[in-house]
């Protein structure tokens, strides 16, 4: 059997019809770019996120960096954030010569530990850029208690949680604004690249408009130096067909996970994902931590399982932010779980008899 980690064929092939002919219209229409699919699909998803104003952008990575700049985040500025994330969301603050400031993370969820921002916070803390992280999001009341004592900009990471939920209300709808991804193995993915912006604030909203498409409000007068970060028609197309199965599909995926969980449960040297009461994980990726993981992946890879790790290098050891000065030992929970973690296969399609499969494989390998 040769079970991927991820299956965008099998999602394809399911809206196969749907998405054909609206890839089609568009390139009948020859609008290819901002025009009506990204003026709707903006509407769609703030409206599916609970919140007044959504601009779509060039991808996850792009909705940081234009948030960040909206936001007047600056040099001399500090950022709160976390080491275990993808390299995109701390560049971001390093793209506008602001100093990121991470903070570790509490075991269970992989989120950031509330507990331990208040004493990374300085004269020049200026944001908490939070990561819902796999699809969990962060504790958000004790983040924004924090936030407002020390009057702090939050930013929401939510390329990994379309549709995740922290006590009955959906991630995007509790920080100053919020970053989507679209990559295509992303719950709701496009067919290349993607992202964008909700937030509440209307002069936000106004800037990111403006930043994305070279700082033009009219075309050709300029009002701000801007960038070419827009989301095309064609990816908008797509979403919009994407975003009326997503529900269902984060159902599938929970559905999932509850069945990897039942199978994994007495397995004493498998930990599986924890929820909390309060969240609704969407399992963007189903994560495991375990002993001898990069040999069980190998045992799996024999076994024609496709495995991940997200993410095997933290960011304060990465080549690329050596110059923060920090070293193994900064962030031990982290640094420990960055040696563990495992993701197993996860998509909507994913058959129990495919997840048997999983399990009975790592149980030949453990026992």
């Amino acid at each position: 059997m040769k079970i991927p980690l991820v299956d965008l064929k099998r999602q394809y092939l399911s809206i196969k019809k749907e998405i054909d002919e609206k890839i089609k219209e568009v390139i009948e229409s020859t609008r290819f770019i901002l025009g009506p699919n990204v003026e709707a699909f903006e509407k769609e998803f703030a409206n599916y996120c609970g919140v007044k104003h959504a601009v779509g952008v060039s991808s996850g990575t792009d909705a940081l960096v234009l948030s960040l700049k909206t936001l007047g985040i600056g040099s001399g500025d500090e950022v709160i954030s976390v080491p275990n994330t993808f390299t995109s969301t701390i560049d971001s603050i390093y793209h506008h010569n602001a100093k990121p400031v991470l903070v570790d993370i509490d075991q269970e969820t992989y989120n950031i530990d509330p507990s331990k921002i208040e004493e990374k916070i300085t004269n020049k803390t200026k944001a908490i850029l939070l990561v819902h992280l796999y699809g969990q999001p962060c504790d958000m009341d004790p983040i924004l208690e924090i936030a407002k004592e020390h009057d702090l900009i939050v930013i929401e990471d939510a390329c990994q949680a379309h549709g995740a939920e922290y006590k009955g209300k959906k991630t995007g709808s509790f920080g100053d604004v919020t970053c989507f991804s679209f990559y295509p193995s992303k719950n709701i993915g496009a067919y290349g690249d993607g992202g964008i912006v909700v937030t509440n604030n209307e002069e936000i909203v106004k800037k990111i408009r403006m930043f994305r498409n070279y700082g033009q409000k009219i075309k050709y007068h300029h009002t701000l130096i801007g960038f070419n970060f827009r989301l095309d028609e064609i990816q908008a197309a797509v979403l919009r067909v994407k975003l009326k199965y997503l529900d269902e599909w984060i159902e599938k995926r929970r559905e999932n996970a509850r069945k990897y969980n039942e199978l994994l449960k007495n397995i004493s040297e498998v930990t599986t994902p924890f929820e909390k009461k309060s969240r609704k994980h969407v399992y963007y990726v189903y994560v495991v931590r375990c002993q001898n993981r990069d040999e069980l992946i190998k045992h799996l890879g024999i076994k024609g399982i496709s495995t991940g790790i997200h993410y095997p290098v933290p960011i304060h050891l990465q080549e690329s932010y050596k110059f923060l000065g920090l070293k193994r030992g900064s962030f031990p929970i982290t640094e420990k779980c960055s040696d563990e973690i495992l993701s197993l296969p996860m998509f909507p399609e994913l058959t129990e008899e495919e997840i048997e499969y999983v399990v009975e494989n790592i149980k030949e390998f453990i026992l």
